[in-house]
C-alpha cells in the first residue's frame, strides 16, 4: 500500500515538474521574440516550413471533408424539405467546429512532429551546443522563430481549410445532388456570422497553434539525444498535442458558444 501511494506520488510529482520546466521553457521563448524584430528572415522561413509546406494536406482534406458534411447533411435535410441548408450546415461546423480541430491535428501531425525532430537531431548531434558554445542563444535563433511561426500559421491554415471546405460542399451540393446554387451561398452567408462563428473559429485556430507549437518545440528540446529518444519525443508530440486540442476544443466551445 505504501509503495502504491509512494509511486502515485512520484507520478504527480514528475508531471508537475514536467510542467513547471514547460511553462520556464515557455517564458523564454516569449522573452526571446522581440529579437525577432532584427531578423525577419527567420521567421519567414519557417513560416514557408510550417506553413506553406502545410498547406497542400489542409487544401485536400478539407475538400473532401466539406465533401463528405455535404452528402451526409443533405441526406438528413431532405427528410425534411430543407436541402437547400446543406451550405449552412457546412459551413457551421466547419467554421464553428471541424475546421480548426482538423487543421489543427493534421498541422500537430505534419508541422509540429517535423519540429521535435528537427530540434531532437539538432540536440542530438550537438549543434545547440555548438551554438551556445558561439555565444549565439538557441531560444532567439532556433526556438522563437518556430514559435512566432506556429503561432501565425495556424490560424491561417484553419481559415483555408474552412473556405476549401465549402468550396468542396458547393461541389458535392450544387453539381452532383442539385441543390440550387443561390440558395446554398445565400443562406450560407446569412447563417454565418463574422464575429461570433468565423472570429471564435480563428481564435480556436490561433489558441491550438499556440499549444502545439509550445508542445512540440518542448519536448524536441527535452529529449534524450539519441535516435530512440527522437522518435519517443516525436511521438509524444503528436499524442500530447491531440489530446490538448480536444480538450482546449470543448472548453472553448463552452465559453464561445
Amino acid at each position: 500500500m505504501i509503495d502504491l501511494v509512494q509511486h502515485f506520488g512520484l507520478f504527480w510529482l514528475n508531471i508537475l515538474a514536467s510542467l513547471g520546466r514547460a511553462s520556464m521553457f515557455l517564458a523564454q521563448m516569449v522573452t526571446a521574440l522581440p529579437s525577432l524584430l532584427k531578423r525577419p528572415s527567420l521567421t519567414v522561413r519557417e513560416l514557408y516550413s510550417t506553413g506553406v509546406k502545410t498547406l497542400s494536406i489542409i487544401l485536400v482534406s478539407g475538400l473532401f471533408v466539406g465533401m463528405v458534411l455535404a452528402l451526409q447533411g443533405y441526406n438528413i435535410l431532405i427528410d425534411f424539405g430543407q436541402e437547400n441548408r446543406t451550405g449552412t450546415l457546412v459551413a457551421l461546423t466547419l467554421v464553428r467546429e471541424l475546421g480548426p480541430v482538423v487543421a489543427g491535428l493534421l498541422f500537430a501531425g505534419r508541422a509540429g512532429s517535423a519540429m521535435t525532430a528537427e530540434i531532437g537531431l539538432m540536440k542530438a548531434t550537438e549543434q545547440l551546443s555548438g551554438l551556445e558554445m558561439m555565444a549565439v542563444d538557441p531560444f532567439k535563433r532556433v526556438y522563437a522563430p518556430r514559435f512566432l511561426a506556429g503561432c501565425l500559421s495556424l490560424p491561417m491554415l484553419a481559415a483555408m481549410f474552412s473556405a476549401i471546405g465549402a468550396f468542396g460542399g458547393y461541389l458535392l451540393s450544387v453539381e452532383v445532388l442539385g441543390v440550387d446554387a443561390s440558395a446554398y451561398w445565400s443562406l450560407m452567408q446569412s447563417s454565418v456570422s463574422f464575429t461570433s462563428d468565423v472570429g471564435n473559429g480563428l481564435v480556436k485556430g490561433a489558441v491550438f497553434g499556440f499549444v502545439v507549437t509550445w508542445i512540440a518545440i518542448f519536448q524536441g528540446a527535452e529529449c534524450i539525444p539519441t535516435s530512440e529518444g527522437v522518435s519517443s519525443a516525436t511521438t509524444r508530440t503528436v499524442v500530447y498535442s491531440s489530446l490538448a486540442i480536444l480538450a482546449l476544443d470543448f472548453l472553448l466551445t463552452a465559453i464561445m458558444f
